[in-house]
């Protein structure tokens, strides 16, 4: 099979909406199927207020982003990253519909095939109680260095690829991205698996 690049991608964000939410923070691991071969990193300003319950989840603060580049001013390097890539993250949806709507309003015309972890680790390492991140790495014995943060997120999804990988090659993964599912009302939530199935957020 045609070898596959990957944009293992975790944002975090003043909200669930993409159209009035904004991107605090950004992560993106490049993988060649093998291994890690690039890293971007970077706080955003959202130019809006991050809610209280977000900045004790995530630890991002108004203050923190005060001075950080607006999404329009890395898009540029982002679209570099993501383009011809499939963009990978935990609960694909979220993460794709706030990137692709804010390329789209900086004036990037981009769409990627998109891989799911949360669908991968239940193909690949069935029977697990919960598989939201949190539960996930600590079964698979990964580290989180930032839990609910971009950075930590995307190392963590990126190390359970590699797993998925490693256990049983690509084949789950073309199976996935071959899939053709029948329409279902889909949610974009950080607590959703790309569906209406809730998976609880992790501590």
């Amino acid at each position: 099979m045609d070898p596959m690049e990957f944009a293992i991608v975790d944002i975090e964000t003043t909200g669930g909406l993409p159209s009035t939410h904004g991107i605090t923070e950004i992560a993106i691991v490049i993988h060649n199927g093998v291994e890690v071969t690039g890293k971007f990193s970077t706080l955003v300003n959202p130019l809006q207020k991050i809610p209280p319950f977000i900045v004790g989840m995530t630890g991002i603060s108004d203050a923190m982003v005060a001075t950080a580049p607006l999404f329009e001013d890395v898009a540029p390097q982002i679209f570099n990253l993501l383009n011809g890539r499939i963009f990978v993250a935990h609960n694909v949806s979220f993460d794709y519909s706030f990137v692709h709507y804010h390329m789209d309003r900086a004036g990037y015309k981009w769409s990627a095939p998109k891989l799911c972890t949360i669908k991968l680790s239940r193909k690949v390492f069935p029977g697990l109680a919960k598989y939201g991140l949190g539960s996930l790495t600590r079964d698979l014995g990964i580290r989180i260095e930032g839990r609910h943060r971009a950075w930590g997120d995307a190392q963590a999804t990126a190390e359970v690829l590699s797993m998925a990988i490693q256990k049983q090659g690509m084949s789950p993964i073309h199976t996935l991205l071959n899939k053709k599912e029948p329409y279902k009302k889909k949610v974009p939530s950080k607590k959703s698996d790309d569906t209406q199935e809730v998976e609880p957020l992790d501590d």
